[in-house]
Protein backbone atom coordinates (compact mmCIF):
# COMPACT_ATOMS: atom_id res chain seq x y z
CA UNK A 1 0.00 0.00 0.00
CA UNK A 2 1.28 3.42 -0.96
CA UNK A 3 1.52 6.18 1.62
CA UNK A 4 2.14 9.84 0.92
CA UNK A 5 2.64 12.13 3.90
CA UNK A 6 3.26 15.88 3.79
CA UNK A 7 4.67 17.91 6.62
CA UNK A 8 6.10 21.33 7.30
CA UNK A 9 3.23 23.72 6.75
CA UNK A 10 2.52 26.64 9.00
CA UNK A 11 1.98 30.37 9.20
CA UNK A 12 4.48 32.98 8.12
CA UNK A 13 4.54 36.63 7.21
CA UNK A 14 4.91 37.76 3.63
CA UNK A 15 8.48 37.46 2.48
CA UNK A 16 9.14 34.53 4.77
CA UNK A 17 10.06 30.96 3.97
CA UNK A 18 8.79 27.49 4.68
CA UNK A 19 9.95 24.05 3.67
CA UNK A 20 7.50 21.25 3.03
CA UNK A 21 8.42 17.59 2.97
CA UNK A 22 6.69 14.71 1.26
CA UNK A 23 7.50 11.18 2.35
CA UNK A 24 6.47 8.42 -0.04
CA UNK A 25 6.43 4.73 0.70
CA UNK A 26 5.02 1.60 -0.87
CA UNK A 27 6.25 1.77 -4.45
CA UNK A 28 8.46 -1.06 -5.61
CA UNK A 29 10.93 1.30 -7.25
CA UNK A 30 11.97 4.95 -7.02
CA UNK A 31 10.86 5.67 -10.59
CA UNK A 32 7.58 7.34 -9.75
CA UNK A 33 6.23 10.74 -10.60
CA UNK A 34 5.65 13.24 -7.84
CA UNK A 35 3.89 16.54 -7.84
CA UNK A 36 3.08 19.43 -5.55
CA UNK A 37 -0.41 20.85 -5.70
CA UNK A 38 -2.26 23.51 -3.80
CA UNK A 39 -5.82 24.61 -3.37
CA UNK A 40 -6.96 27.88 -1.94
CA UNK A 41 -10.52 28.39 -0.67
CA UNK A 42 -12.88 28.92 -3.55
CA UNK A 43 -10.25 28.14 -6.16
CA UNK A 44 -9.41 25.14 -8.28
CA UNK A 45 -6.54 22.88 -7.41
CA UNK A 46 -3.29 23.97 -9.01
CA UNK A 47 -0.43 21.69 -9.85
CA UNK A 48 2.56 23.97 -9.65
CA UNK A 49 5.68 21.83 -9.35
CA UNK A 50 6.83 18.30 -9.78
CA UNK A 51 7.94 15.51 -12.00
CA UNK A 52 4.66 15.06 -13.84
CA UNK A 53 5.55 12.94 -16.82
CA UNK A 54 9.24 12.25 -17.17
CA UNK A 55 10.62 11.20 -13.81
CA UNK A 56 13.88 12.97 -14.58
CA UNK A 57 12.43 16.34 -15.56
CA UNK A 58 11.02 18.88 -13.15
CA UNK A 59 8.30 21.33 -14.05
CA UNK A 60 7.62 24.54 -12.15
CA UNK A 61 4.74 26.89 -12.82
CA UNK A 62 5.40 30.54 -13.56
CA UNK A 63 3.45 31.50 -10.45
CA UNK A 64 6.18 30.09 -8.22
CA UNK A 65 9.22 30.01 -10.49
CA UNK A 66 12.20 31.69 -8.88
CA UNK A 67 10.64 31.45 -5.41
CA UNK A 68 9.91 27.75 -4.88
CA UNK A 69 12.59 25.11 -5.19
CA UNK A 70 11.73 21.47 -5.50
CA UNK A 71 14.15 18.71 -4.66
CA UNK A 72 14.01 15.01 -4.18
CA UNK A 73 16.07 12.52 -2.21
CA UNK A 74 15.56 9.25 -4.03
CA UNK A 75 17.47 7.27 -1.42
CA UNK A 76 15.05 8.41 1.31
CA UNK A 77 11.94 8.60 -0.88
CA UNK A 78 11.37 12.14 0.34
CA UNK A 79 10.65 15.24 -1.72
CA UNK A 80 11.14 18.76 -0.48
CA UNK A 81 9.59 22.05 -1.45
CA UNK A 82 11.53 25.09 -0.31
CA UNK A 83 9.22 28.08 -0.49
CA UNK A 84 10.85 31.50 -0.37
CA UNK A 85 9.53 35.04 -0.70
CA UNK A 86 6.08 33.84 0.23
CA UNK A 87 3.12 35.99 -0.68
CA UNK A 88 -0.39 36.12 0.79
CA UNK A 89 -1.67 34.62 -2.45
CA UNK A 90 0.39 31.51 -1.70
CA UNK A 91 -2.00 30.75 1.15
CA UNK A 92 -3.56 27.36 0.46
CA UNK A 93 -3.68 23.74 1.43
CA UNK A 94 -0.64 22.11 -0.08
CA UNK A 95 -0.68 18.53 -1.25
CA UNK A 96 1.86 16.07 -2.49
CA UNK A 97 0.84 13.29 -4.84
CA UNK A 98 2.74 10.44 -6.46
CA UNK A 99 2.20 7.71 -8.99
CA UNK A 100 4.11 4.95 -10.74
CA UNK A 101 1.72 5.41 -13.68
CA UNK A 102 2.80 8.83 -14.80
CA UNK A 103 0.46 8.95 -17.79
CA UNK A 104 -2.59 8.91 -15.53
CA UNK A 105 -4.33 12.10 -14.54
CA UNK A 106 -3.14 13.38 -11.15
CA UNK A 107 -6.60 12.75 -9.74
CA UNK A 108 -5.73 9.05 -10.00
CA UNK A 109 -2.46 9.40 -8.14
CA UNK A 110 -1.79 8.60 -4.49
CA UNK A 111 -2.39 11.71 -2.41
CA UNK A 112 -1.30 12.90 0.97
CA UNK A 113 -3.57 14.50 3.50
CA UNK A 114 -2.31 18.00 2.83
CA UNK A 115 -0.63 20.64 4.96
CA UNK A 116 -1.84 24.19 5.42
CA UNK A 117 0.31 27.16 4.47
CA UNK A 118 -0.88 30.58 5.57
CA UNK A 119 0.94 33.76 4.57
CA UNK A 120 -0.08 36.99 6.25
CA UNK A 121 0.50 40.42 4.79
Amino acid sequence: QVHVVESGGGSVQAGGSLELSCAVSGYTSSSYCLGWFRQAPGKEREGFAGFFTDVGKAHVADSVKGRFIMSRDITKNVAYLQMNSLKPEDTAMYYCAASDKCAEQPSMWDWGQGTQVTVSA
